[in-house]
Formats: C-alpha cells, structure tokens, sequence
C-alpha cells in the first residue's frame, strides 16, 4: 500500500502507461470519434450510447436558491444543472449560459479550458497543437473541432485499447504526490481515468512563447494536490497562491469555487481505502448472451442496478442497503441546508456592512471565514455522491463550513450594530428570479443572447466539424437538445 495525500492508492503489477508531458496520452492518432470503435468493441459501444438516456433537465438553481447567492458573480449563478450522461457532456457545455454566447473565436467569457472534460476531441487537438497552445485562447477557439461527447479516446489508447491518461495534468499532479504511475495497476487505472476529469481543479496562467517567437498565456488545468487532497490541504495551496476564482460581487470575499473533487473524497473513503475502483460500481463487468465485457452505461447512481454493483461484495438484503444510504442522505442534506443558509446570510449581510460603510481591516477576518466556510462547503458538496463515496468526511467537512460560517455572522452583527444595522435582516432569497435579482444576474439577456448563438455560430461549428469528418451525424438522430431556459 502506498501513501499519497492522505489518502491510499493499492500498487502492484507494473502497467506502462502512454503520456506526455505537451501532448495527449494516447500513443496513437487519437480516435475521437467513438463511432469508429464500435466494430472492435460492438458491447462496449453499444453500452455507452445508452447514456443518452440521461436526458432530463434539472435546475438546481430552481431547487436551491441560495446557490445563486454563493455564486454571486461567477457564472454559476446564472446557470447550473445536475450533471446528465456522458452522452450529454458536449450539448450541456454548449448549452450553459455559464459558456456565454461569443460571436467569433475570439470573444465570450470563458478560456479554452472548459472544454477539457466535455469531449474525446480534447485529446486529439492537444495531440495535433501541443498543450500549451490547446490551453490558450477563448472557449471560443476550438467550437468547430469540439464535434463528440465523451467517449472511447478519453480512457483508452487508441491504438491498444489499453486504459491510458489522455489528459497529461494528471500526470503531473501525481508526480507531485509522489505517485509512480509506471506501477499503477489495472485496477488504479479503472479510477485513475476517472479521476482525470471528476478531480478539483484550477486554470493556472502559464507564461510560453510558441515556434514563431508570440508570447502567450496559457490557463492550464491544474490539480492543487501539492499538499494533499483534503479540503484544508488545497486550501492551503490556493492561500499560499493567494488565489481566487472571482470576487464576491456582494460581499467582496476572495472567493473559491470546488470544481468537483469526487476522485479525492473517493479516495477517503471506505471503497477507496479498500482497493475498489470507480469502474466496480459505475461501469461493472457483466456478462450478456455469453458475452462479457465493461457495461460503459455509467450508473450515476449505483444503487440502481445492485445485483452488478453492490451485491457482487455485499451480502446484505438489498432494502436494507439502500435505507443505510438514503440516511446517509439524509444526513447530508440536513447540514447542507443548514450551511448553504448560514453562507448566504453571511455574505448578504457582507454587503450590508460595506455599504454602511465598514473598513477593509473589519472586513478581513470576515471575508477570510466566508471563504474558508464556503470553500469547505462547496467541496463537499461538488463532489457528487460524497455522501455515499465518504459520509463521514463529508458531514466533518460540513460541519467546519457551518461554523465558520457562523462564525462570520457573529463577527458581522457586531460590525453592523456598530454602523447601526443591528436588527439588519437579510432579505429573501427564497426563489431563483429573488436570488439572482439580489445577485444581480441579467437572466433574461443572458438567455436572448444564447439562443442567438445557438442558432448562429453554434450551427456553423457544427457544419464546419460536419465536413470535416469529426463525428458521426447518425449517433446525434433523436437526440434531446433541453436546457433549463427553453
């Protein structure tokens, strides 16, 4: 057993796995289009294609309000859904009002890098311009050769088949822990190619000149696991950095956003301490007309189909199981609720402070809780099913959220009784069209601006991708185009 991060990872037989430090993993010309790996490996492709049955729009800004007022001038305030099947990928970033509606290659708010974990394109464009040049530029940049969802390429090497680390930031990252992938085991890799895309992560500026001399900023995907994966000990990373995602348009705190750590709550967790990989519960083996293969139709929800999953190491009644996860969820919600309040109140009440005029020094200690509380919170929470992955490390991550988060209320009262506001109440942020007023989100031009550019740029990458051979227009036949805003 090996030790990285806090966390361990079970080593044995040496697998040679193909990455590059400036290019994609893949040691051949990357296959992006999964079409043209349904002849060799007809079940597992066939599996795959039934993700598009994950269709199903779900506003989580609709549900929880308070997520707006956590976001307040992030783009996750103006649009966030619950994460859909990998079919989906693709059409979600397209779709989001957090992408923004850029008119050429060159504008819209977003960099490059959003696109890493949507699509099995991304490995093929880094292989063909390098890394450093795929991270740089706008969202924009690449629209006509993003053309496939997330696929084949993504996890496995196009000319072996083996699973491989297609996206080399991972590499790296697990340099840093010390972890030596030339003896990652074919059950590492079964999480590992999971963990290149549902890991936190930040876009780093890296200064680079390219072949012609031009100087250039590249925003490269970076995993902050330096000083290990636990929620203090990234955020001790991003301190020392003193990075921020954005600044809190309420309560002026430099914020961070958790990406979606699942790899790493994973890993402190029951499963991952025992050597399970993601693949046993989310894509397991199974055996159909005497054929058995890697069902790639993810189980979002494992619990879904327990004779494949769960009951393959449990022995245990199959209702019964369940009750202990749905109180597990229970649990975590409760807390989540709880903290996602206290924040929210906090930062409204921030903003109350500044505007009756409180100074940057009684602000400080304030605006450091909120950070930490919500950085905590939202680690525990992004990582989709950490209450199953790690219940306990997530309960304790709440936890310390909440009371940080009380902890800057408390500080707060005594801020805004001194600038007579002493019986300031928070004002309602009980729907998605009060919060986002509050929040000060522009929903309806961002909405008018999207569907421009859906109907306009949006169409052109697509002939463009089209004629170029990229995808497979009949896999998109039938294929739902929901968004939240339609």
């Amino acid at each position: 057993m090996k030790k990285i991060l806090g966390s361990t990872l079970v080593l044995g037989a040496a697998v040679v796995l193909a990455v590059g430090l400036s290019g994609a993993g893949n040691s051949a010309k990357v296959k992006s289009n999964s079409a043209d790996w349904a002849e060799d490996y007809p079940e597992e492709f066939n599996t795959w294609k039934k993700t598009a049955g994950s269709d199903e729009i779900i506003d989580l800004l609709e549900k929880k309000p308070q997520l707006i007022i956590l976001w307040a001038g992030y783009g996750f305030a103006k649009d966030y859904n619950a994460p859909r099947g990998h079919f989906y990928a693709l059409q979600s970033n397209r779709n989001t009002l957090r992408t923004g509606a850029p008119t050429d290659a060159n504008s819209g708010p977003m960099p490059t890098a959003c696109w890493t974990c949507k699509s099995s394109d991304v490995p093929r464009v880094m292989q063909e311009v390098g890394e450093l040049e795929f991270f740089t530029g706008k969202w924009a940049k690449y629209g006509p050769e993003i053309a496939n969802s997330i696929g084949c390429a993504d996890c496995h090497d196009s000319e072996s088949a083996d699973l491989t680390i297609s996206r080399p930031y991972l590499e790296r990252a697990l340099q840093e822990t010390g972890f030596d992938l030339s003896k990652a085991t074919e059950d590492d890799m079964r999480s590992l190619v999971c963990a290149q895309c549902h890991s936190e992560y930040y876009f780093k500026p890296t200064e680079w000149t390219d072949a012609e001399g031009n100087k250039k900023t590249a925003k490269v995907v970076t995993f902050p696991w330096r000083n290990g994966m636990s929620a203090e000990a990234m955020e001790k990373y991003y301190d020392a950095l003193n990075f921020k995602d954005w600044t809190h348009k309420i309560s002026r705190a430099p914020m961070l956003k958790a990406q979606h750590p699942g790899y790493e709550m994973f890993m402190t967790g029951i499963h991952g301490q025992s050597g399970v990989s993601c693949a046993d519960c989310h894509m397991p083996t199974v055996t159909v007309d005497g054929s058995t293969f890697t069902d790639h139709n993810i189980r979002a929800n494992p619990l879904d189909d327990m004779e494949n999953t769960c009951l393959r190491c449990h022995e245990s009644d199959k209702d019964l199981l369940k009750a202990v996860v749905a109180r597990k969820l229970e649990r975590k919600e409760e807390l989540m609720e709880i903290t996602m309040n206290n924040l929210a109140k906090a930062h409204l009440e921030a903003g109350k402070a500044w505007e009756l005029g409180a100074t940057e020094a009684e602000m400080a200690g304030i605006l450091l809780d909120i950070r930490h509380g919500q950085w905590r919170w939202d680690y525990a929470i992004a990582s989709h099913g950490s209450f199953f992955h790690a219940p306990e490390e997530t309960l304790r991550i709440l936890g310390v959220a909440n009371d940080k988060a009380q902890s800057a209320r408390i500080k707060l009262a005594k801020v805004l009784a001194k600038y007579g506001a002493a019986g300031y109440v928070a004002p309602d942020f009980s729907t998605k069209e009060k919060a986002q007023k509050l929040a000060g989100v522009p929903f309806r031009k961002l909405v008018d601006e999207k569907k421009a550019f859906r109907k306009g740029l949006l169409k052109e990458w697509e002939k463009a991708a089209l004629k170029k051979g990229l995808f497979d227009p009949k896999l998109l036949e039938g294929m739902s185009d929901h968004t939240s805003y339609d």
